[in-house]
C-alpha cells in the first residue's frame, strides 16, 4: 500500500508540473498584446458590482466583463437596441416582457449561462438588499445605496419568471413602456448564481464580479489598478488582446506624458488643449466625440438664497453657454436644446430652447427678488472628474458674479461630500446621462421623485411629480410627449431645478496604429471587430 501511495503521489507531482509547464508555455505562446490604459479614476465607490455603482467613470470599463439582456448599439445610438446576451424579445402585454436567451453563452466561471442566472441577477440576493445569510453565517445583503439605485432602476418590477432554460419573462406591477431600455442599461447586467452565493459577501462579490463580458476581472484595486484578462470562451468571438491594464492617473499632464513615453496605449478625459499636441505627433491621435450625457449645475432650492425661483432663473440667463463651449472647449461641444438627446425620436421637442444669455433679464430677476448678495456655496469636486471641471466651474462663478451674484466656489474631496445634505448646499456639479431612447432614462432616473435629486432633498414639485407618473407608466405616446414637453417647462424655466451647460464630448488619445471606434454610450468597447492593431 506504501509503495503505490508513494506512487500516486509521484505521479500526481507530476502531473501538476506538467500541468504548470503546458499552462507556461501556453501563456508564453500568447501573442495578443497587452492593452495598457490611463484613466483620471476607475469607480466613485470601489466596486465593480454595477448594482450601485452608476458613475461615468464606471461606464467605460463595466461593459468589458458585465454585459445586458439587451444591447443597446454602442456605437450608434440612433438605431433600436440589438441582441445581447437575448437573442429576442416580445411584449405579452403593456407590463410584460418575454425573452429568449443566447444559448451557449459561458460565464467567467466556465458555466452556461441559464434563465435560472437572469431570474437571480435581478432577485432579492442580489439587487433588492433582502440578502440571506450563507452556510457560514455571513450576510450578502447589498448596501442601502446600492438598493436605493435599483428600485429607481426598477420600481415597479413584480417578478422574474423561468420559462424554460432559454426562456425568460419580467413582469411589471404597473404598465411601463420602457421595459427594454431598462433590460439594456448599467444595473440590469446578467451574473453568475453560482459564483454569487460562493463569495463570503455582497462587498467581496462587488470587488469581483463573474459576468460573460469579453474580459475578466483578474485584479482590482480602486485608486490604483483594474487588471481585466480575456475570456477566451466569450460568445462574442475571441477577444483580440490577452489582457487590459487601466491605470489610474489623476493629472492630465501625467496621462499625455506617459502616453507620448509609450508607457500607455490608451489615455481618457483628453482636455480639447492638448489634442494639438498629441496630434502632433505622428505616432498618435486624438479620438472621440460627444456622448450621452449632459453636463449640468444642480440647484438645492432650501438653500435660503435660491428659495425664490426668480434667482435661480437669474443664474439660468448669467450663463453664456456658447462662449464655454468656444473657449474652454475649442468649440468641440455643443450645447443641446434642453435635457434631452435627438435619438429620443417623437419625444424629442426641435422648438425647445435653453434660457438665453441676457445679463441684463437676470440683473432685473435678482432685483425683483429683492437678493442682496447673500452668499451661495457652489460645491465641486476639486479635481477634473469631467474634462475641464474645475476651469468650467470657476468660468461660471465669474459669470454670475457678472450678475451681482455672490457666488462662493466650496471644493469637495468626493462625490460623498458633495452630496452630503448640510447646511450650505446650495449648487453643486453634476451629469445627466441617456443610457437608452426614452426621456424616462434621463428626466425620470434623475429628476423625479425616485431619482437622486429629489431623493438627497435638493429639490421637488407637485405639478413635475405628478407629470412624472405620466410620462413613466402611461400607454398613450401623445400624453407622455405632453408630460415631457411641461416637464421641460417647469425644471428648466419656472422653477429651475439644475441648470443645462453642454453636452458632454469625450476625448481619448491613443496609438495611431490601433483600429478602435469610440461609444457615444460613454463604454470603451473592446470586443472583436472594434479593436485590431496594424502589422508594426
Amino acid at each position: 500500500m506504501r509503495g503505490r501511495s508513494f506512487i500516486s503521489r509521484a505521479m500526481l507531482a507530476s502531473g501538476i508540473i506538467f500541468l504548470a509547464a503546458v499552462m507556461t508555455v501556453s501563456a508564453q505562446t500568447d501573442t495578443r498584446p497587452v492593452l495598457r490604459i490611463g484613466v483620471q479614476q476607475l469607480t466613485t465607490t470601489g466596486k465593480l458590482e454595477a448594482v450601485g455603482e452608476y458613475s461615468n467613470v464606471a461606464l467605460r470599463g463595466f461593459y468589458s466583463f458585465l454585459e445586458p439582456l439587451i444591447d443597446y448599439q454602442r456605437q450608434d445610438p440612433k438605431t433600436p437596441v440589438a441582441p445581447g446576451l437575448a437573442v429576442s424579445w416580445k411584449r405579452i402585454d403593456e407590463r410584460t416582457v418575454e425573452l429568449r436567451l443566447r444559448p451557449g453563452v459561458i460565464f467567467h466561471n466556465g458555466d452556461e449561462m441559464a434563465a435560472e442566472d437572469v431570474a437571480f441577477s435581478f432577485g432579492p440576493e442580489r439587487m433588492f438588499g433582502m440578502g440571506t445569510a450563507n452556510a457560514t453565517g455571513e450576510t450578502r445583503e447589498p448596501p442601502a445605496a446600492a438598493v436605493s439605485s435599483i428600485r429607481s432602476l426598477w420600481p415597479a418590477l413584480e417578478r422574474v419568471e423561468v420559462i424554460d432554460r432559454y426562456t425568460i419573462r419580467f413582469v411589471n406591477k404597473a404598465p411601463d413602456p420602457t421595459m427594454e431600455g431598462r433590460l439594456s442599461r448599467i444595473g440590469s447586467e446578467i451574473i453568475s448564481k453560482r459564483a454569487f452565493l460562493e463569495a463570503p459577501n455582497w462587498n467581496a462579490w462587488a470587488r469581483k464580479p463573474v459576468g460573460t463580458g469579453p474580459y475578466k476581472v483578474s485584479e482590482f484595486s480602486n485608486d490604483n489598478i483594474l487588471v481585466l484578462d480575456a475570456h477566451d470562451a466569450y460568445w462574442g468571438g475571441k477577444p483580440p488582446v490577452r489582457q487590459i491594464r487601466w491605470v489610474v492617473v489623476p493629472e492630465v499632464a501625467s496621462r499625455v506624458s506617459g502616453l507620448l513615453s509609450g508607457q500607455y496605449d490608451f489615455i481618457t478625459d483628453v482636455p480639447p488643449d492638448q489634442a494639438k499636441a498629441i496630434n502632433a505627433d505622428p505616432r498618435f491621435e486624438v479620438v472621440g466625440g460627444p456622448v450621452n450625457n449632459h453636463r449640468i449645475l444642480n440647484f438645492d432650492k432650501n438653500h435660503p438664497a435660491l428659495k425664490d425661483a426668480r434667482v435661480r432663473q437669474a443664474m439660468t440667463h448669467a450663463i453664456d453657454r456658447k462662449l464655454i463651449a468656444d473657449t474652454l472647449f475649442d468649440g468641440r461641444v455643443d450645447v443641446p436644446k434642453g435635457l434631452q438627446w435627438p435619438f429620443y425620436g417623437a419625444f424629442y421637442d426641435q422648438e425647445w430652447q435653453n434660457p438665453a444669455f441676457d445679463l441684463a433679464k437676470a440683473k432685473r430677476l435678482l432685483a425683483e427678488a429683492g437678493y442682496k448678495g447673500e452668499p451661495i456655496q457652489y460645491r465641486a469636486l476639486g479635481y477634473n472628474y469631467y474634462t475641464n471641471q474645475v476651469p468650467v466651474s470657476q468660468v461660471v462663478a465669474e459669470m454670475w458674479r457678472a450678475a451681482g451674484l455672490n457666488v462662493q466656489i466650496e471644493t469637495r474631496e468626493n462625490w460623498t461630500q458633495v452630496l452630503e445634505k448640510s447646511p450650505g448646499r446650495g449648487i453643486r456639479d453634476w451629469s445627466n446621462s441617456a443610457p437608452y431612447n426614452d426621456p424616462v432614462a434621463s428626466m425620470v432616473s434623475q429628476h423625479c421623485p425616485r431619482g437622486q435629486q429629489q431623493q438627497i432633498g435638493e429639490w421637488a414639485n407637485e405639478e413635475f411629480n405628478n407629470l412624472c407618473t405620466v410620462l413613466e407608466s402611461s400607454g398613450d405616446t401623445a400624453a407622455r410627449q405632453a408630460a415631457f414637453r411641461r416637464m421641460l417647462q417647469i425644471i428648466e424655466v419656472e422653477d429651475p431645478g439644475y441648470i443645462l451647460l453642454y453636452q458632454t464630448t469625450l476625448l481619448y488619445a491613443k496609438r495611431k496604429d490601433i483600429a478602435w471606434t469610440f461609444s457615444p454610450l460613454q463604454s470603451m468597447d473592446f470586443r472583436a471587430g472594434n479593436l485590431s492593431f496594424a502589422t508594426r
